[in-house]
């Protein structure tokens, strides 16, 4: 660990360094990973929630969305447990399935807060595991851009179908054609409402100094891989660029990332956002619409991958263009749903005109 550049981790809207600590190891002492007394409360954030004093003590709300209950809970009820226990506080948990808030209470100040902090520790750690639900979108399935797109996979798999690797399961279905901006981790209604009032806020901060209050025009072409070895390729995507020769397009995406992540809806990955559309991906060889089986528990896969060989391909459609397209909105789209139209159903939407 770079003891001059910790990690973060966001907790509660506040974001905390994790400083590198060495420990001496014990013998016979059993290892504990919430152990602290009920009346330390040097290291908690007691300031950054509320806790209400009552008649019989203090307690502290929180609100988690129902599927992380059970991480609370733990195997057979032991972390809830443990937790009240080492704490010295009662935690009541709503019923599985029903949307509610998690309610500590104690005759200490300082238990609650401590099992407060311990809760929104392991909440973080717990989300932070779970497969995404929702992504930021630009569609790109315009007729134009699907009839081109459709051309692409007849002339590559003409050209290039004896190639290692190369089949007509390896693309994108053309009515899902789309650029990400960033992923998401929505587990409930309040959590989608949140996102979706946060759009409305960044078009009235931001987007519509940018765009204008118009449509975006972007060009696709052109198309390059992700890896390091065209010949071993997981994921080719077909490049944009806006047709005035501006940023504008990587400003409105940079922005929107940046502030849904000081907000703690997404997660950091990049220091800028990577505009590109995917044509082709291994992933959909096992499910040609979604990356369902490889990605639904929220773990990388690509061991599973068979990587095809992308030379030729990068080769003669190095320059192919598949057309213009004119960007209006930026969509909030749900994973592994489809609207009407073939694509993403859109939980809301921040529209530029």
């Amino acid at each position: 660990m770079d003891v001059l550049r910790p990690p973060l981790i966001r907790i509660g809207g506040r974001v905390y360094r994790k400083n590198l600590i060495q420990e001496q190891a014990f013998p016979h002492e059993e290892e504990e990973d919430f152990y602290a007394g009920p009346g330390d409360c040097a290291d908690e954030p007691c300031d950054a929630f509320v806790v209400e004093e009552t008649e019989r003590g203090f307690q502290c709300r929180v609100e988690v969305p129902s599927p992380l209950y059970k991480y609370i809970i733990g195997k057979k009820g032991e972390t809830k447990k443990r937790l009240e226990t080492e704490t010295r506080t009662s935690i009541s948990i709503p019923k599985p399935g029903v949307e509610g808030e998690i309610v500590i209470t104690g005759q200490h100040r300082s238990g609650v807060i401590s099992a407060r902090t311990r809760i929104d520790v392991l909440l973080d750690s717990f989300r932070k595991k779970q497969p995404f639900t929702h992504f930021l979108s630009f569609a790109l399935n315009q007729p134009a851009i699907q009839e081109k797109f459709l051309q692409f996979r007849e002339e590559v798999l003409e050209k290039c179908s004896k190639d290692h690797g190369v089949s007509s399961s390896l693309f994108q279905n053309p009515a899902k054609l789309h650029l990400t901006l960033g992923t998401l981790v929505l587990l409930n209604e309040q959590e989608i409402q949140k996102a979706c009032d946060l759009l409305q806020r960044c078009k009235e901060d931001f987007v519509d100094q940018i765009t204008g209050g118009r449509p975006l025009t972007v060009e696709v072409a052109g198309v390059e891989y992700m890896n390091d070895d065209p010949a071993m390729t997981d994921v080719l995507y077909a490049k944009v660029h806006m047709k005035d020769g501006s940023d504008r397009l990587q400003m409105v995406a940079d922005q929107l990332v940046e502030r849904f992540v000081a907000s703690g809806l997404m997660l950091k990955e990049w220091d800028r956002v990577k505009l590109h559309a995917t044509v082709m991906n291994t992933l959909f060889r096992k499910d040609p619409t979604e990356e369902r089986n490889s990605t639904m528990t929220g773990k990388s896969s690509f061991k599973e991958r068979e990587s095809f060989n992308g030379q030729n391909i990068l080769k003669l459609f190095e320059n192919f263009h598949f057309g213009e397209v004119q960007l209006d909105s930026v969509r909030l789209s749900q994973r592994f749903s489809s609207d009407p139209s073939g694509y993403y159903a859109t939980s809301g939407q921040l529209c530029f005109s």
